[in-house]
């Protein structure tokens, strides 16, 4: 296939959370930016789907703040019809704090932020090559892409993976690093159910054993128009079952929330998300891995493993690429 080339100042690697703050960042300072996302869509496990008249947030389940910054941010999504408050903690942990949805669902974060920048989907970026003081970024289509700075937002594990297929070599001490970064794996089902849940209110378990991290009532959350619940499995389950048949571990964990469900199955989904959470975070908002030409990872395995930390890591990486190339 021949391959064309496009330029810019700065190409962001993953449309989720980091990768649409820093690149919203980098533009409001000017900055060309196009961002390389290999989904069909914008948000990476800021993940919201349809089945029939369900609706599912079967990726992040809500957002909570702390810092400043993302306070504000949130706070502007609010007055936009962004967000809206879900509940201020759960049956057993009622502590109070807000924890926001996205409206309708989580996925509407992300589709906001990705507003007025150019995000070129369905592009899986298989190497990084670095020449002559450029990044040369190729996908899957055989289009190339060049940048004098690259930020790379997906898990760590994959974006070791682009550095090394273009042949670049990190320094020891950051490589070994990033390395040590690992992730929780996650089965979720999306079950449409026959009638309301026994989920009681707001809408959001999290079980003390079992194979069940997490089940939560999309339509007390108010995502969902018909009764639907998302249950995640925990980490230990999802990595025994992994390799499995999903539809075979799906009917294993609608078994074990026969309790909260109460109801018969319609019908169910599952995916898994192989890199759902991070076990070990960096101690840096981002990291550099080179200074010319500039190449920063950021996500939420650096500055936190929730929606506010990715935020907070592409705002860092933004700012790393701005202070070092006026």
């Amino acid at each position: 296939m021949e391959s064309s080339e496009r330029n810019t100042d700065v190409l962001i690697i993953g449309a989720g959370m980091a990768g649409l703050t820093a690149a919203a960042e980098l533009q409001r300072a000017g900055r060309c930016v196009r961002i390389l996302d290999k989904g069909r869509g914008v948000g990476g496990r800021l993940a919201s789907r349809r089945i029939g008249e369900a609706s599912f947030d079967h990726g992040a389940q809500f957002i909570t703040t702390r810092e400043p910054r993302f306070v504000a941010a949130l706070e502007d999504w609010r007055q936009r019809g962004v967000v809206a408050e879900w509940c201020r903690g759960f049956v057993d942990h009622a502590d109070g704090h807000p924890r926001w949805r996205g409206k309708p669902s989580m996925n509407s974060v992300a589709k906001h932020l990705a507003h007025g920048l150019e995000v070129r989907l369905e592009q899986q970026v298989v190497a990084l090559h670095c020449l002559q003081n450029q990044w040369r970024a190729e996908t899957n289509t055989g289009e190339v892409y060049s940048a004098s700075a690259v930020v790379l937002t997906p898990p760590v594990p994959q974006s070791l993976v682009l550095i090394a297929a273009g042949g670049f070599v990190l320094p020891p001490e950051i490589r070994a690093r990033l390395a040590a970064i690992d992730y929780e794996r996650c089965l979720a089902v999306m079950a449409v159910l026959e009638r309301p849940s026994r989920l009681p209110p707001p809408g959001g378990v999290a079980p003390a054993d079992g194979p069940i991290a997490w089940i939560a009532d999309n339509q007390l959350k108010g995502i969902s128009a018909a009764p639907a619940v998302t249950i995640h499995a925990t980490h230990a389950f999802s990595l025994e079952h992994w390799d499995g048949d999903r539809q075979a571990s799906g009917r294993v964990l609608l078994e074990a929330a026969a309790e909260w469900l109460g109801a018969g199955i319609k019908t169910f989904q599952v995916h898994g998300w192989r890199y759902s959470k991070p076990m070990r975070v960096h101690e840096q908002a981002c990291v550099t891995a080179s200074q010319s030409p500039m190449l920063v990872l950021a996500g939420d395995a650096f500055a936190g493993p929730k929606v506010e930390g990715a935020a907070l890591s592409g705002w860092a990486a933004a700012e790393a690429i701005l202070k070092s190339t006026p």
